[in-house]
């Protein structure tokens, strides 16, 4: 079959054009454009029609009405023989943030920084799904060798190595034999390490450019959509932190989960932004040990320190989904040796703090815009809803005084550009969370009408309508004696 010419298209705009250049003639825009494959060059792939297509009888007259035809909602409701199923993955942490588990024939695409652990999770997963269940690891990065020596070091000391019986592994790069090896295979659930390594050879592009990437996704996608196969795809990321390829392989997937977490420290957090089949913020938890990755039963003790109350520091209850962490706040208030006092935000968006030091200077009188304000959050976790905001505004309060939260001492609240503060959500579950560990005050929002639920929880309430009231319960502070 003749091989049609490619299409150059324009990322930014969309103009098209028979021959590649620099700069593209509709917007201007420097190396945007990218080829794409012709009409014809999928060919080798439709050799089969695909399953569920209509059949015609001898007679000339249509069969039954195969699923591949439209049909009404209601019978496909009462076609369906059993519930749909969802795959154990072998953590309890990977299957909340997938929503209860993997979803046959849903692509799952996973991405992080380089070294952070993504090939060790989605492999430990395999070997406990194998277990159960059929599954290929295609490994576009490394040989077989390589794979194996992973496989060898997150065997436990002294015992065999932890390879299912049901777990089989590709070396291959070429699409077209790994959509074979999957049509003749027919796994129930798919690891591709990683989406960038594969390529087309019908396309002259390089492998991990915009136009392979899509193409290959889109090849693996129509595969599992028709067999039912879990599809894990690996995603590299961009030096900004983005996932890297065409934003239209974000949409083509199901779920896209980011791995988090400090090369140099030893958890991780796993994150959906966008899940079809389960909640987006949901967030899970684990610790990269010597023999891989092991989830972590206690996740707030990650984020507490353990040397007792200090200045400058307060202690928030934090949601993440269903889950209620409690995070510690630290702040450092200096006198500043520049015009311009320098404002530093660690796991807290840096607008964030600059407008509750203009609630503190505007509502409370203090002289903030003369000092250096150094925030961070500890154990490296991104807090994003606004109910730190009390606690974000108590450490600095404290830094500034060289003030000592009390021991014990929560604080949950929105902070208001008034110097009010606002409820928060969930706060039920946070004020259950705080008395599990041991915290016996809690400073909220007046009007929260959890007063008995706090007494069960042997909780002291402390209930404030302004900033200023709040860091009176809280720190003893008087902004009046300041």
């Amino acid at each position: 079959m003749a091989r049609s010419a490619p299409t150059f298209i324009c990322q930014a705009c969309g103009a098209q054009t028979r021959q590649f250049f620099g700069r593209c003639h509709g917007c201007g825009g420097w190396n945007t454009l990218v080829e794409q494959s012709g009409p014809a060059a999928d060919g080798r792939r439709r050799r089969a029609a695909p399953e569920g297509a209509p059949a015609r009888t001898g007679t000339g007259e249509k069969a039954a009405p195969v699923p591949g035809r439209p049909r009404r909602s209601e019978s496909i409701l009462t076609s369906v023989e059993r519930p749909l199923q969802r795959l154990a993955s072998g953590f309890a942490e990977f299957d909340r943030v997938l929503g209860g588990g993997l979803v046959p024939g849903a692509l799952v695409l996973v991405g992080g920084d380089p070294g952070i652990g993504k090939s060790t999770l989605l492999l430990q997963s395999a070997q406990a799904l194998a277990a159960t269940t059929s599954v290929l690891y295609v490994s576009a990065e490394e040989s077989a060798q390589q794979v194996r020596l992973r496989w060898s070091r997150l065997a436990p000391p002294g015992g065999a190595e932890p390879v299912g019986a049901g777990l089989q592994l590709l070396a291959e790069t070429d699409l077209e034999l790994v959509l074979q090896e999957l049509e003749a295979l027919r796994p129930a659930v798919a690891i591709i390490d990683s989406i960038q390594a594969l390529h087309d050879d019908q396309l002259s592009s390089a492998p991990g450019s915009v136009a392979q990437v899509r193409e290959c996704a889109g090849a693996l996608q129509r595969l599992a959509k028709r067999q039912d196969t879990a599809l894990l795809l690996v995603g590299h990321v961009t030096k900004e932190g983005m996932l890297a390829g065409p934003k239209v392989l974000e949409h083509l997937v199901d779920a896209v989960l980011t791995f988090e977490g400090d090369r140099f420290a030893s958890h991780r957090l796993l994150r959906a932004v966008k899940n079809r089949f389960g909640a987006t913020h949901e967030l899970g938890l684990f610790e990269m040990r010597d023999r891989g990755l092991a989830e972590v039963t206690n996740p707030s003790e990650l984020f507490l320190g353990h040397d007792g109350p200090a200045a400058g520091t307060a202690t928030i209850v934090a949601c993440e989904g269903t889950r209620s962490l409690v995070v510690e706040l630290q702040a450092l208030v200096s006198t500043t040796s520049y015009a311009s006092p320098r404002r530093t935000a660690t796991g807290i968006g840096i607008n964030r703090l600059h407008q509750i030091l203009a609630v503190l200077e505007k509502h409370m009188g203090l002289p903030l815009s003369r000092f250096d304000c150094y925030l961070a959050v500890a154990g490296g976790l991104d807090v994003e809803e606004p109910a730190a905001d009390l606690g974000v505004a108590a450490a600095v309060v404290a830094s500034y005084r060289d003030l000592t939260l009390p021991a014990g001492t929560v604080l949950v609240g929105e902070l208001g550009l008034g110097g009010q503060l606002r409820p928060v959500g969930q706060l039920e579950l946070r004020l259950q969370e705080a008395a599990r560990l041991g915290f016996r005050r809690a400073v909220v929002p007046r009007g929260s009408g959890l007063g008995a639920i706090a007494a069960g929880l042997d909780l002291q309430l402390l209930e404030a309508g302004t900033v200023a009231e709040a860091l009176v319960a809280g720190l003893g502070f008087d902004p009046a004696a300041d």
